[in-house]
């Protein structure tokens, strides 16, 4: 039961050079091109260049550019990018806010696949609503320069609990947990310097 409380060319050539020698000593070089210059990379990348990636070189990157892997039932076919999608590498998709205890938000746990916590609500005059910043949906990333994203509910929200600040600074990400958390989202090296470098500016 989930609890709530407050508070991202191989163009082989393969070009072989036979020379022959003439009766006249004359050398004359007979090149016989096995493939075109592009051949090599029609052959690693498809015959645009840019063709299907397979799995294991799969990267956020290519999935937002739309570079998909083949699937089974539409080889050659590229999916693309839900018209929905939240970049959670982009520092415009993140807020920051410092409040002070109680701040009437109510958190959520996210499923437990993604873990980490989300703002359920705002309690009404509340310091969250008061400032009105927060929303509900945005995902808790951090607290202070401590980073609690994908932390179990109990842990995340003890980081809250513990700050000994005055007012806590909590950082959120602006979208779902999918978009956070899933396949195309932010590598833990970029959350680690958006976190400690306090990159983020505070948005109304």
């Amino acid at each position: 039961m989930k609890t709530s409380t407050l508070l991202a060319i191989a163009a082989s050539t393969s070009t072989t050079q036979a020379f022959t020698t003439t009766a006249n000593n004359n050398v004359r070089t007979h090149t016989a091109r096995n493939m075109g210059l592009f051949d090599g990379v029609k052959e690693a990348f498809g015959a645009d260049g840019m063709g299907d990636l397979d799995a294991e070189r799969e990267t956020p990157i290519d999935r937002w550019m739309g570079w998909n892997t083949k699937t089974a039932s539409a080889p050659g076919e590229v999916s693309k990018a839900p018209a929905d999608f939240i970049d959670s590498m982009d520092e415009k998709n993140y807020v920051t806010v410092s409040l002070p205890k109680p701040m009437g938000i109510v958190f959520e746990e996210n499923d437990s696949e993604f873990g980490g916590i989300f703002v359920l609500e705002i309690s009404e005059g509340s310091n969250a609503e008061t400032e009105g910043t927060v929303r509900p949906g945005d995902q808790l990333v951090a607290v202070g320069t401590s980073k609690v994203s994908g932390l179990a509910f109990e842990e995340a929200l003890g980081t809250i609990i513990d700050s000994p600040d005055e007012k806590t600074k909590l950082v959120f990400f602006r979208g779902p947990s999918k978009f956070l958390y899933g396949p195309a989202g932010a590598s833990a090296e970029w959350l680690d310097e958006l976190v400690g470098g306090a990159k983020v500016e505070s948005t109304a």
